[in-house]
């Protein structure tokens, strides 16, 4: 009989099977495809680190790791060093800041490449090998997506990060080299100490909404070196009288057996999306609406009505009070009124849609007072599966011209390619990486299996940035 440490009855509770998931993962085992999604998302998580060099949020996190330079786990644009969970937070930031990481949509969104620049600093920090680091983002992946699509966490009030705490906890732990006990102990770590409150979604948003998700996989970190050190958490975390289930999400089920393994094949990470704007995931569809309509209006002055027509979920959290009056990069991401007026207005979506100047724009200001967003039923019904929207606009004439779009480019009916997710790259890094740093990090991420170790991938990434 095996002996775990854990009280009885202790293997049966959702950390310890979540764990043994973790620790069992056949990392040797991984489908070519799923080891390409990994370089595909790794290479798009690059692209928004890169895009987000000079944003404030990441110039402060950089501040705070460079106040601890400890030789463990590099900061991507700039030389020196600092610990594993502070490099985790200063990368994940620059991953998340734009909203131009890939997501997923279940009961919970979220996105899993908020994983990525933990499983970077923990693989740095412990010398593991690729194909270990590899086999963490898969696990990290397969455990937050298969979570999102348990449960809901933003009708009980709270953020979606709270699923990357045992994601990213289990995934590093594997990392670390911890077995069943330990990973399972990293896990009620992480969690009972960590639950985001959903306010950083709600009202104006701040510079909190892209680095909320970046504190949690430091937590993750910090959770599991405190679990390798032989510090217990509280359990069971999920199920315990006043666990997750019953202060969080609602009791649910989730069959760790049927998680992504190489008898079945369905990894998780293959259902993620990416995305093709730097903006909420959910509402891409209607962009590319938009979009289709603004070759059809002659002047987005003689637009005299906007009606978008939506899931309830987008009806909810896209265009709630403070979305019709934003102020901030984050509230205007994530704005469903103001992204579809910006795109009838200039035919596209880029950085500089958010710049205040873009915001403030009296045009696109007086296309969201034209504007009605409603719930349509029948779009709900395709949610979560299809995140569809419609956009009919009345024109001075009296013409109505509508157009509606169900998935685009990233979604998983079109997904990137490997060139999409090179220009991308391209298009993000150009102001800040030469030509031959770009290729260097081209060349990383395409022979990613062959590396031996982080370092080539963060000279190429520091550009001409010495501090």
């Amino acid at each position: 009989m095996t002996q775990t440490g854990l009280p009885p009855g202790a293997g049966d509770v959702l950390a310890h099977r979540i764990a043994r998931y973790a620790c069992e993962f056949d990392a040797e085992a991984l489908p070519e495809a799923v080891t390409a999604y990994v370089g595909q998302r790794l290479l798009d998580s690059l692209a928004c680190m890169v895009g987000a060099y000079d944003a404030g949020p990441v110039r402060i996190a950089r501040e705070i790791a460079a106040q601890v330079p400890v030789d463990q786990a590099g900061v991507f644009g700039r030389a020196a060093r600092t610990t594993p969970d502070l490099a985790a937070f200063a990368n994940g930031v620059m991953v998340r800041f734009l909203d131009y990481n890939d997501g997923y949509m279940g009961k919970e969104p979220g996105h899993p490449s908020d994983n990525i620049p933990a499983c970077i600093a923990v693989a740095q920090a412990e010398g593991a090998s690729m194909r270990e680091f590899v086999a963490s983002v898969v696990i990290a992946y397969e455990i937050q997506m298969r979570l999102q699509d348990a449960a809901s966490l933003n009708r009980r009030g709270w953020d979606h990060v709270g699923f990357i705490l045992p994601a990213c906890a289990a995934a590093v732990s594997r990392l670390m080299g911890l077995d069943v006990t330990r990973t399972t102990e990293a896990i009620n770590l992480a969690i009972n100490g960590h639950i985001p409150m959903r306010q950083v979604r709600s009202g104006t948003l701040s510079d909190w909404k892209g680095c909320s998700a970046a504190n949690a996989a430091r937590n993750a970190v910090f959770a599991a070196g405190l679990a390798r050190a032989g510090m217990t958490g509280p359990s069971p975390v999920f199920e315990g009288e006043m666990g997750f289930f019953r202060q969080v999400t609602g009791p649910f089920a989730l069959d760790v057996d049927t998680f992504g393994n190489p008898a079945n094949g369905d990894y998780a990470i293959l259902r993620s999306l990416t995305k093709t704007f730097p903006t909420n995931g959910e509402l891409h569809t209607a962009i590319w609406a938009a979009i289709g309509l603004r070759d059809r209006i002659p002047d987005p002055a003689a637009i005299r009505a906007i009606r978008i027509e939506t899931s309830e979920f987008n009806a909810r959290v896209l265009a709630d009070a403070e979305k019709w009056h934003p102020t901030t990069r984050e509230t205007a991401d994530h704005s469903l009124p103001y992204n579809v007026a910006r795109a009838l207005i200039d035919g596209d979506i880029t950085l500089d849609s958010y710049r205040p100047e873009s915001i403030a724009d009296p045009l696109v200001r007086a296309l969201m007072v034209l504007t009605e967003v409603t719930e349509a039923p029948e779009l709900t019904a395709l949610f979560p599966n299809l995140l569809a929207n419609r956009v009919t606009v009345e024109l001075a004439s009296g013409e109505h011209c509508t157009s509606e779009v169900r998935t685009g480019p990233g979604g998983r009916e079109q997904p990137m390619r490997d060139t999409d997710f090179a220009r991308k790259f391209g298009k993000m890094a150009a102001p800040h990486l030469d030509t031959a740093a770009q290729e260097a990090v081209l060349a990383f991420v395409t022979t990613l299996e062959d590396q031996t170790g982080f370092d080539p991938l963060f000279d190429a990434m520091k550009g001409d940035r010495q501090s």
